[in-house]
């Protein structure tokens, strides 16, 4: 089991479905591979035998990784640059989907049916990630498997896997102060006395169209001038227009909780007639109190959501990492372990790139993350490497190596 994983990992570790031939080769000509001295693999097991071992792993044997590789950053106070006020983490959380097909399914898929009768068969998943509004970088922490279970009618949803992530998160991280950031789907009362259950706080997207009583209580309020609004106008000849008010009814239910809500609007001056017209506008609600001194951080936090679309989901699926790529689908956990193979990959390299010297360099000479990890595999097929450290510096500065051929064994 241990060599099935750790080969999958490489696989995705140096975004190459095809490592598992080449370094069975190398190990064949030299007696050993890249497999075996970077990755642990005694020996490397076939393509079909690592995909029917897989299949059966159990999914939660992977998430204490999540929470060592945290605890490693925070305990190497890496993770102090990612603190918002008050030493809290803004994680941001969002639903995504990562396997697609009309022929392939398993008992955990999620079903769509057609009006022509066809079906889609889909893996979804809820993603979580630390994130800050001046940092490129995320920290994937867990993720929630939207699937279907055995014995149960209704789909799973996203929502439903949210509740999950949510007590999961809290049990895995039980002294981190968390902020969640989330999208209009998870500014409902239910969600967010979940929240509050787990002695998180929240910043979450809430549109007028999902809150129609609450928008018009806060519409009467400004006529009334309860409402704060502060303006700032840019070099550009934009303005930014921030409003709040605290203390807001969620909804009309009887047993309603009260929130703070704050906007952000851009207005932007017309190129012919230079009347100025809304171009960017959205708004949250939060269990923060929202004053003038700090109604511009909160902005900056809402709007930091977007990064577990931008910087973790596109990365993963426009950055070599291929996550919609089906490597394997199964029978039981195959597709989602491969995601989480593909994942942890993904961590690991955040985890360089906060921290390590030599990674640094590589990415700043390369460019890419393509451009790297498409040396890294080429170098993979010819030279074994006996540590990473070795394999970096060569990546830098290929010339200063002296290569050797290696004899077998």
């Amino acid at each position: 089991m241990h060599d099935s994983v750790m080969s999958g990992y490489g696989m995705m570790y140096v975004q190459n479905p095809s490592l598992l031939q080449y370094q069975e080769r190398m190990k064949e000509d030299h007696g050993r591979s890249n497999l075996e001295t970077l990755f642990g693999v005694k020996s490397i097991p076939k393509d079909t035998q690592m995909r029917t071992i897989l299949d059966n792993v159990d999914r939660e044997l992977f998430r204490p990784a999540f929470k060592d590789f945290t605890h490693r950053l925070q305990r190497g106070k890496h993770l102090e640059q990612f603190q918002l006020w008050d030493e809290s983490y803004l994680v941001a959380i969002d639903g995504s989907e990562y396997f697609s097909s009309k022929k392939l399914s398993c008992p955990a898929c999620l079903e769509k049916k057609h009006k022509d009768g066809e079906k889609t068969y889909s893996h979804q998943i809820l993603q979580g990630a630390i994130v800050h509004p001046d940092l490129r970088q995320v920290i994937p922490v867990i993720l929630e498997e939207i699937r279907n279970t055995d014995g149960t009618e209704k789909q799973d949803c996203e929502i439903n896997a949210g509740k999950r992530f949510i007590h999961h998160l809290r049990c895995d991280h039980p002294h981190m102060k968390i902020t969640i950031g989330g999208d209009g789907l998870n500014s409902k009362q239910p969600f967010i006395e979940i929240i509050r259950k787990e002695r998180m706080n929240f910043i979450l997207v809430a549109k007028p169209d999902d809150h129609k009583i609450m928008m018009e209580w806060i519409g009467e309020q400004k006529q009334l001038g309860e409402v704060k609004i502060k303006r700032v106008d840019d070099e550009k000849g934009r303005t930014h227009v921030d409003s709040f008010i605290n203390k807001v009814p969620l909804n009309g239910n009887d047993n309603f909780i009260l929130v703070n809500f704050f906007s952000y609007q851009i207005l932007t001056p017309d190129e012919k007639t230079g009347e100025k017209k809304v171009t960017f506008k959205y708004s949250w609600i939060t269990d923060f109190e929202v004053t003038s001194k700090n109604i511009e951080e909160l902005v900056r936090a809402g709007r930091c959501r977007w990064k577990i679309e931008n910087e973790c989901f596109n990365t993963l699926k426009n950055q070599g990492y291929n996550i919609s790529h089906n490597y394997g689908h199964g029978t039981q956990n195959l597709s989602f372990n491969f995601l989480l193979l593909t994942l942890l990959a993904f961590f690991c390299h955040q985890i360089a790139e906060l921290t390590d010297d030599l990674y640094q360099q590589c990415r700043k000479k390369l460019g890419s993350k393509i451009e790297l990890w498409g040396n890294v595999r080429a170098f993979f097929r010819i030279i074994i490497f006996v540590s990473w450290e070795m394999l970096f510096r060569f990546v830098l500065n290929p010339k200063s190596f002296q290569l050797i051929p290696m004899k077998p064994g």
